[in-house]
């Protein structure tokens, strides 16, 4: 569900970037009122450095080292998957993430939208969707997941809640140093959302699910 309500959201502000909607008029509006607001850009700039995959990918890469290492650890008292099924979460993490280029790269081209002020006369050639905000959303996200993966709810509501916080800081901080308008940001969160529940769809099920009935568990006459 989620996922779903990702892409249509995605389509929805794609359509609008490319088509100069109205929604593109307010958002670059918004865009610079965050640029003059009164955010330290020291603030700004260090959350917005969270999105370069300089910083992003070794955080991932020690949540897959650590999930890898986990898995053959073994839970207590808990039965052992086999190796396929212990090492598709941090494939299918490390995937995510190489996807976000796939798809950022093609799109920015396709639409080639123009930057803020700032970001005038640079060499890209195009602003929509964010590669740092992607880059950050399913960095950090994936990891989050990694790391909570077979855990209590609760713990990981609260460490999903932490890095959406994160998250925030980051679009915030790539509109307020004028790397960024708000839409980038956002469509890059709603790819990084599909590309999430891309991975919950396919790594978080109990591995029990596709077992076939338990001895003794039909009915005897």
């Amino acid at each position: 569900m989620a996922g779903a309500v990702s892409a249509l959201l995605f389509a929805l502000i794609t359509w609008q970037v490319a088509d100069h909607g109205p929604l593109r008029t307010l958002d670059e509006r918004l865009g610079r009122a965050v640029s003059a607001s009164a955010v330290p850009s020291g603030l700004a700039q260090f959350f917005a450095d969270l999105g370069n995959t300089s910083v992003a990918l070794p955080v991932l890469l020690v949540a897959i080292g650590w999930a890898v290492w986990r898995s053959y650890r073994g839970s207590r008292g808990a039965p052992v998957t086999g190796p396929a099924r212990r090492w598709l979460p941090p494939l299918a993490a490390a995937l995510a993430l190489a996807t976000v280029p796939a798809l950022v790269v093609p799109l920015k081209l396709w639409l080639a939208r123009p930057g803020p002020p700032r970001m005038a006369g640079g060499a890209h050639d195009g602003f929509y969707p964010s590669g740092h905000g992607a880059t950050a959303a399913v960095a950090y996200g994936v990891a989050a997941l990694l790391l909570t993966h077979g855990r209590r709810r609760t713990g990981r509501l609260l460490l999903a809640a932490g890095i959406a916080l994160l998250n925030a800081g980051v679009g915030i901080g790539l509109v307020r140093q004028g790397y960024h308008w708000p839409l980038d940001v956002l469509g890059s969160w709603c790819l990084a959302g599909v590309l999430l529940a891309v991975w919950c769809a396919v790594c978080d099920r109990r591995p029990d699910r596709a077992a076939g009935p338990r001895p003794g568990s039909g009915s005897g006459t």
